[in-house]
């Protein structure tokens, strides 16, 4: 049996509290329901509109949702009885233009990127925002998200998706930021007096969720099964093709304004009346210079089901975490009105159904062209004429003796030409298909047809011509990406508030970890060695201010694929590149290997071309160290190389000296054993013969100190005196008889 409750002694039960947290929250509840109700009405009439948008652009030879109501009524059947039966055929032609600008989205993804925005922020810890985002997007299936705000925004004017959290496991308490997808938008009542259109300075804020009885009830099991929140347009009930009965909930985000006081120090130190950092700058003896009023929102968010609260807490950021894309926006007699691109078509797509479905009608009751003949050639073959339309005969027969009057056969019998379209008909329906074009913007060489173009710049600049047409679709998309990463950007300090390893994706899809530290004072710390070099950075995202600038363009991956296209063609006009660039070439290629042809063709590169201008100038300095130190080593190996062929040849010298006395020595000791023996006039003899050998080989002169100075006599004298012995003396061959040899 269905479950089946009034509610009215569940309301008595909450309406019946008594302490101050339930009057509190009586208070919000009443003017949650109060704000509902308006976001109701006010938005009423244009999601009328939007909810047709979106049946007309699903709509198929099915369901004829492209077919008014009172002209299905004229054309169709009533109560089973064809009446003036007609075609009413459905070309859906809107998709295609509806896809050509999600999918040009798809191909040219809008994204966020994080810049320092004052003397506090660093570029290194603005690339830890931009990769802690890359990786929030890819956990979460950002583009899931995007493309279904994109979708509604382009069919029927307006798209939804919001901000998360989410702990990282059921045994942590450190929680992660998901980027959450809304499939339907007409669930969202958002403040409907924001100028934003992204909707940062909405005021409230309701995504409206319908749930069984049973999750319900395991969800809150002391909750009453009841709900009073009212339904919008489109804003559909699931019991109503759900056999089973389901409670009506809303997530409610509000903001509360606080009065605060804020003093301004000495030394440009700021602070909230009351804060500690305040009460800290009194303890110092500071006193504020300046004062003045600001206005702090704290954003709520409670889950209700209209009559008590669910749960309840405060929201970390600063903006409510719902991010609204918008398509055409009009306020029209103060209310707000919203559409897609395909609100002006809708007409022209009519006509096109209405010629189409008149052109298959009128070929359709065309009778068939009969055959014409003379009387009396069809005679005894009546059956196989009669049935020639639908019985497919191998041959016909006539009979050949009709004859005209003076004697000839008359022809054989013809058909009759078909009937044919109308001419205005046809121009009628291209008219009707043209009118499609013009009112999306987008013509056939956007659409994929040949025309006139031949050149390729000359398609391109049409193309271009039509991406103009729709391009504000994207830029609402982009304005809004931008919004939700500033808001990311605010909430990851708040997030990741204590010390942990962060994962960060690169923007070629590279992961890597990063150390978070919320309590050091600045925004990098880096670790270095005992040579100076850094080995560690610890980084604090809540020091500086960042902001956001959003990017256009393809992916990664298409712009590494243009990349390999174009340097194919520089090395096919200068193949003298691979010995410079022939590493970055393989690298961009994605069959298996290519990295490490890459890294080895690296090193076949001049050093001096490898190096890397990006460096940071402490691994700059290091490097200048280590060469001026490799040169040091080179320079003292060739002075120890010199030294020690110096002492090889003073080793040799000395030895050479010790063999000269030891020769002296030896002759000295053989004239002492002979002198005894000798005469003095015999010893006179053998000295001069001596000092006279040594003066022929130039030994003598060599040995003597100062033999370079100039001796008086000496170079008077010719050689051929200084051979002749002294007069007195005996030539030296001829030694006295008896004289020691």
């Amino acid at each position: 049996m269905a479950y089946q409750d009034t509610g009215v002694n569940e309301a008595g039960a909450v309406s019946s509290g008594g302490s101050k947290s339930d009057r509190d929250d009586a208070e919000v509840l009443t003017l949650m329901r109060t704000r509902l109700t308006m976001a109701i009405a006010a938005l009423s009439d244009s999601r009328e509109d939007e909810l047709d948008d979106l049946r007309f652009r699903a709509a198929s030879p099915d369901n004829q949702w492209q077919w008014p109501a009172d002209v299905l009524a004229t054309r169709g059947a009533v109560q089973g009885q064809t009446i003036n039966a007609r075609p009413c055929l459905t070309i859906n032609k809107l998709p295609q233009h509806v896809l050509q600008v999600t999918n040009d989205q798809r191909q040219n993804r809008p994204s966020g990127k994080v810049i320092p925005a004052d003397d506090k922020a660093d570029v290194e810890v603005a690339d830890i925002f931009n990769g802690i985002v890359r990786h929030i997007e890819y956990i979460s299936d950002a583009d899931v998200a995007y493309d279904t705000a994109c979708d509604n925004q382009v069919t029927f004017g307006e798209g939804y998706f919001r901000i998360l959290t989410e702990y990282c496991d059921d045994a942590s308490f450190d929680q992660d930021l998901r980027i959450g997808r809304i499939r339907d938008s007409f669930s969202v009542y958002m403040d409907p007096t924001i100028q934003d259109p992204c909707g940062s300075d909405a005021e409230w804020c309701f995504i409206n969720q319908e749930i069984t009885k049973e999750e319900y009830e395991r969800e809150y099991p002391d909750a009453a099964t009841l709900s009073s929140l009212q339904y919008g347009v489109g804003d559909g009930q699931l019991n109503a093709w759900i056999n089973q009965d389901t409670v009506r909930i809303a997530e409610y985000f509000y903001v509360e304004h606080v009065a605060k006081k804020l003093n301004q120090y000495h030394g440009g130190i700021s602070a909230l009346a009351g804060s500690p950092e305040a009460k800290q700058a009194e303890l110092m003896g500071l006193k504020p210079i300046k004062q003045r009023d600001v206005d702090i929102r704290i954003i709520h968010w409670c889950k209700t089901n209209g009559f008590e609260m669910l749960d309840k807490r405060i929201w970390p950021g600063k903006w409510i975490p719902v991010i609204r894309v918008v398509g055409n926006e009009f306020e029209i007699d103060g209310r707000m009105y919203v559409s897609g691109i395909v609100r002006n078509a809708k007409d022209a797509q009519r006509m096109y159904n209405y010629w189409v479905s008149q052109e298959a009608e009128m070929l359709a009751l065309a009778p068939k062209a009969p055959f014409i003949g003379y009387g009396g050639q069809f005679e005894g073959y009546e059956q196989q004429w009669k049935t020639a339309n639908t019985t497919n005969w191998p041959y016909l027969e006539v009979n050949p003796d009709v004859t005209d009057g003076q004697g000839g056969v008359l022809p054989l019998p013809m058909r009759a030409p078909p009937p044919l379209p109308q001419t205005g008909l046809i121009q009628a329906k291209m008219g009707a298909s043209d009118d499609i074009k013009s009112s999306t913007g987008q013509y056939d060489s956007s659409l994929g047809a040949t025309s006139n173009e031949r050149s390729g710049r000359a398609i391109l600049a049409r193309e271009k011509q039509a991406d103009t047409g729709t391009y504000h679709y994207i830029d609402n998309l982009a304005r809004a990406i931008r919004y939700g990463t500033r808001q990311l950007v605010d909430l990851i300090p708040k997030i990741y508030d204590t010390q942990r390893i962060a994962r960060i994706i690169g923007i070629d899809g590279e992961t890597e970890q990063a150390m978070i530290d919320p309590s050091q004072n600045v925004p990098v710390r880096k670790i270095q060695n005992e040579q100076g070099i850094v080995i560690k950075k610890i980084y604090n995202p809540s020091v500086g201010k960042y902001d956001v600038a959003v990017t256009t363009g393809p992916s990664y991956m298409t712009k590494r694929q243009e990349a390999l296209d174009s340097m194919a063609q520089l090395l096919q006009g200068n193949p003298g590149l691979w010995a410079v660039a022939g590493d970055l070439f393989v690298k961009h290629m994605d069959w298996p290997g290519a990295q490490e042809m890459a890294a080895r063709l690296a090193k076949t590169i001049d050093p001096k071309l490898l190096a890397d201008e990006d460096e940071s100038p402490e691994m700059q300095a290091a490097k200048m160290q280590i060469q001026g130190m490799t040169q040091e080593m080179q320079q003292m190996h060739g002075m120890l190389q010199n030294v020690g062929k110096s002492m090889e040849a003073q080793q040799l010298q000395i030895k050479q000296f010790d063999a000269q006395v030891k020769a002296y020595d030896a002759e000295t000791k053989r004239l002492q054993a002979i002198g005894a023996n000798m005469t003095p006039e015999q010893i006179q003899d053998i000295v001069m013969g001596t000092v006279h050998g040594m003066i022929s080989s130039g030994d003598l002169i060599s040995e003597m100190p100062g033999r370079d100075v100039d001796m008086p006599g000496m170079q008077e004298q010719p050689n051929e005196a200084m051979e002749q012995p002294p007069q007195g003396m005996p030539p030296p061959q001829m030694m006295p008889q008896g004289a020691p040899q």
